[in-house]
């Protein structure tokens, strides 16, 4: 489909709770034509298995309900295009496109890069599978530019629903002195450990599998991170809040814009001040710190 410049992710949103396994921006070949002005390709996938008249009429609904909700013409009868696509190791098809880039002084690169990195940069070797995602998402680089100006080194860090733990990894490089990350995706440990060896990390992070229960009593850290989605840091405002050590700080990312009014509020009234409110796109990331 083509969707109107700068609402790409928030469409993509539609089909996170979906059998749709993925989401690409962009065309799918040099041979596509260009999208007409102000409008830009994305392309979702789903197995032929679930590809039904009932999944594809609800894609059309959730798009005609999301422009009702933000107002937006443009996304009103938005031309679908479906079409089966030739068998492909998807796992691994990223290595095709995806490259090497860098964000603030870290340098974002593949497990086996042999390029030339800039004097001062600081090396995470990334390969992005299934679980992983590629490290390039706004609310990703976002909080690790925070985290290049926030960290002064030795500080434990609580990385809340940290997926395969890019974030963690960050954390690590600019001089964190340890992290723990924790997660309910039963595919994330065995990542986030390959993650944290592939760049000498192994030693100075944790996981622990499981939701907020995995945390001990009276456990606190010098920062808490979360980036995940803003329903999920609404509800659980309070128990991010009550991990923090009096002196820390938190970043909380992961909240789109439509979201933006009630988050902050859950965040303020768990007894948080946001210093920053930070805005990328259509993404918000809360910093700051206990009132």
């Amino acid at each position: 489909m083509v969707v109107p410049e700068g609402w790409g992710e928030l469409v993509a949103e539609l089909f996170a709770a979906t059998p749709f396994t993925g989401v690409a921006f962009g065309p799918s070949s040099f041979a596509t034509p260009d999208a007409p002005e102000g409008f830009g390709y994305l392309r979702s996938f789903v197995p032929s298995d679930f590809d039904t008249d009932e999944l594809r009429a609800g894609v059309r609904r959730a798009l005609d309900e999301l422009a009702g909700r933000v107002g937006l013409p443009e996304l009103e009868d938005m031309p679908l295009r479906f079409q089966p696509l030739p068998a492909e190791d998807w796992a691994n098809s990223w290595k095709k496109t995806w490259r090497a880039f860098r964000c603030g002084d870290l340098a974002v690169v593949p497990r086996h890069f042999d390029g030339q990195l800039r004097p001062g940069d600081r090396r995470l070797a990334l390969d992005p599978g299934g679980v992983f995602g590629t490290g390039r998402h706004a609310t990703t680089r976002t909080c690790l530019k925070v985290l290049q100006e926030r960290l002064a080194g030795g500080e434990r860090v609580l990385d809340a629903g940290c997926g395969t733990g890019i974030l963690a990894a960050g954390a690590l490089l600019f001089d964190a002195g340890h992290v723990l990350g924790f997660d309910i995706d039963a595919g994330a440990p065995s990542h986030f450990a390959e993650l944290m060896q592939d760049n000498g990390l192994t030693g100075r992070a944790d996981f622990r599998l499981g939701g907020f229960e995995v945390l001990e009593d009276g456990e606190r850290f010098d920062v808490v991170l979360a980036n995940i989605y803003s329903d999920i840091i609404s509800l659980h405002a309070r128990d991010l809040a009550a991990r923090l050590e009096p002196r820390g700080w938190f970043a909380f990312s992961g909240c789109p814009v439509h979201h933006s009014r009630e988050t902050r509020a859950c965040i303020q009234q768990a007894g948080l001040v946001i210093e920053e409110e930070r805005v990328r796109g259509l993404w918000h990331t809360f910093v700051g710190r206990l009132a």
